[in-house]
């Protein structure tokens, strides 16, 4: 039996499976996404999802949707669902599903009277090409197969409706049938491993809805063209595969591609199998021989600061893959070379990347080899940020790092609202930014001291460091609270409680004594800690929003003021192991496994950005996020070096 598996009395209630997703990639950014019952919730949901060259590599929804019809005695039994608003859904196919499971692949059975067929969906690696195999399992009467395209061709974030510019024709190609509405885009070839059964009756369905786009306060009503549909007899106990791709295949070898790529996939057998696979869905090749991290899917893209938080996680904690860590790193120096030389909006990102290497050398015991390995690009990045050629910091006196561009929040709390100011700036010396300046410059000591020469360098910044000592505990500490400040302006503390200060109990070098980060992280665990991760901000606070609902403004409001993040949790079980050792594992233990509750909500299979501050804690967000798959891998890794050290 599927560890993930949901049967007919779930399936068929609508307000329990139109909030649960089914996601499924081909590792070079494109990906199927749609509910467990096929009914398209989101703008973002599509059965054929992918970059496309000709438009920056901006995604599109090519094919919207598949809907399947089994015909006997000149019956129809239509499979698929829409919504068409007031809670009108035509046609209602989800009624007919008896089961629908993931392991390898998602498959979905329906049963209509003596028919008993089963429909399996595999996004082949590393290609432009999706899979379906539909398989009548049982059936008393001659059956006939009818499949109708919905075809989009529209980016992800926008929507698309009836108009005059799209082509309505198509070519024939081998066993189906090709479309492209647009010039520009490629061609979607639908093609079926027996015969070629197409009809050509273009016509466009009207107001289709994205409910959950509507619940968020979008635009949330489109037109998607239909060209025609595929039509063909299918016997009991057959096969038939039907192949979507970006140029034509050969039909006759679609059987056998499925089965060789089914063959490859992992099992999903247990919660830990689940993580592993949604580990691997985020890192994706593209052109150049590039290597790179979506940060969620499916609306998230990519960034430099996501990629490190991210980057151990996924491969060294996963799997210990120091391959494919090596191959993102090498990518991200390519990719975003002037932010870590110079700087942009995320100032803190280039402290995540120094992070990411103590991370390397750490799992692989190699402190030397990795110190030699990245030692040049390394000491470039501190020097940019002694010299104050960085964008938008300044290296004080104090030895702290200042950070301000007005009207912009430069730290990982950056949402803004509807008039584009941000929610939450923090300007000036923002404690995990400066947690992280102090980790960088000690390490950079350390290691320069140890295996290096420059001797001037390691001068530098052990000032730089001294300055640090006698500095960070005298700027953030707040005694009244007994925890650090989020951050120092011009006006002093901001004595919010948040989890920015986790990073200051955390990291391989504080600025903090023993007794000082004890009772930060008792602040941080009496305030912001619950069974799904680490708010965001305390609920004493007169700004707290224990629920992220409501429109974009509203959950814009909430997302750093309350929400809680999982991502946040590795590092909190951190700072809690190097206080208590040992004696941490069991309430670590307990933390990372709550997650396997939700393994089959929101994201079936994944694990989703946020949760609400408040209980019972409701999943939100993008559906499987980097950052939060990353924290529970390298949270279970550090669980099992703390039971290791025990024995």
């Amino acid at each position: 039996m599927s560890y993930l598996k949901f049967d007919k009395a779930e399936l068929v209630n609508l307000e329990y499976s139109l909030v649960r997703e089914v996601l499924a990639t081909n590792k070079t950014g494109g990906y199927l996404n749609t509910t467990i019952v096929g009914c398209n919730t989101r703008k973002y949901h599509g059965l054929f999802v992918l970059p496309v060259r000709n438009f920056e590599n901006r995604r599109y929804v090519l094919l919207s949707s598949l809907d399947e019809t089994l015909i006997q005695h000149d019956r129809d039994f239509n499979l698929g669902i829409h919504c068409y608003g007031k809670n009108n859904y035509e046609p209602r196919g989800h009624k007919y599903i008896v089961d629908f499971e993931f392991d390898k692949y998602p498959v979905t059975t329906y049963r209509v009277g003596g028919i008993l067929f089963s429909k399996a969906m595999l996004f082949l690696h590393n290609k432009e090409q999706l899979l379906i195999k539909y398989t009548l399992l049982d059936a008393h009467s001659a059956t006939i197969l009818r499949l109708r395209p919905f075809l989009a061709f529209r980016e992800i974030h926008s929507l698309t409706h009836a108009n005059e510019d799209a082509e309505r024709g198509y070519a024939e190609v081998d066993g189906g049938a090709a479309f492209r509405l647009y010039d520009g885009f490629p061609s979607v070839n639908i093609q079926i491993n027996k015969g070629n059964g197409y009809f050509h009756s273009p016509d466009w369905y009207y107001n289709i809805e994205y409910l959950e786009e509507k619940r968020r306060g979008f635009l949330y009503q489109e037109d998607l063209y239909t060209p025609g549909y595929f039509e063909l007899p299918i016997k009991k106990g057959e096969s038939v595969v039907v192949s979507v791709s970006t140029s034509p295949v050969a039909p006759k070898g679609l059987a056998g591609v499925f089965t060789r790529e089914a063959a490859k996939r992992i099992s999903l057998q247990s919660y830990e199998d689940c993580l592993q696979r949604a580990a691997k869905q985020f890192i994706v090749g593209g052109g150049r021989g590039l290597k790179e991290i979506y940060s969620g899917y499916t609306w998230m893209g990519k960034g430099l600061r996501e990629t490190m938080i991210a980057l151990p996680g996924l491969t060294l904690f996963a799997d210990g893959d120091t391959t494919v860590y090596e191959e993102v790193m090498e990518s991200a120096f390519k990719v975003y070379g002037q932010q870590i030389q110079r700087g942009s909006k995320q100032a803190d990102a280039a402290l995540w990347l120094i992070w990411a290497v103590q991370q390397y050398a750490a799992f692989t015991g190699d402190a030397q080899g990795v110190w030699l390995k990245y030692r040049d690009r390394l000491s470039a990045v501190i020097r940019s940020f002694l010299d104050g050629s960085r964008m938008g910091v300044r290296l004080d006196d104090n030895g702290l790092l200042w950070v301000r561009m007005n009207g912009v929040a430069m730290s990982w709390m950056n949402a803004y609202d509807s008039e584009g100011s941000p929610v939450t700036e923090r300007s000036g010396y923002q404690v995990e930014t400066n947690a992280f300046w102090y980790n960088a410059v000690s390490y950079m000591i350390d290691m320069e001291t140890k295996y290096g020469k420059d001797t001037r360098l390691i001068y530098q910044l052990q000032s730089v460091k001294d300055k640090i000592d006698a500095n960070f505990y005298n700027v953030f500490w707040c005694e009244e609270r007994r925890h650090l400040a989020d951050y120092v302006d011009e006006n002093g503390q901001n004595v919010y409680t948040r989890p920015n200060q986790i990073f200051a109990c955390s990291l391989d070098y504080s600025p903090l004594t023993e007794e000082v980060r004890g009772m930060v992280m008792e602040s941080v665990k009496k305030e912001l800690l619950t069974s799904r991760g680490i708010r965001t901000l305390a609920p004493k606070n007169p700004l707290y929003k224990g629920v992220y609902d409501g429109n974009q403004d509203q959950r814009d409001h909430a997302y750093h003021q309350g929400s809680t993040r999982v991502w946040l949790l590795t590092f909190y079980i951190e700072a809690m192991f190097r206080l208590y050792g040992e004696m941490f594992v069991r309430r670590a233990t307990e933390l990372v496994g709550a997650f396997e509750e939700d393994i089959e909500r929101h994201g079936v299979g994944s694990i989703c950005e946020l949760y609400d501050g408040d209980p019972p804690h409701n999943p939100h967000g993008a559906i499987s996020s980097a950052v939060a798959t990353a924290s529970l891998l390298r949270s279970e890794y550090l669980i099992n070096k703390y039971k290791k050290e025990k024995l």
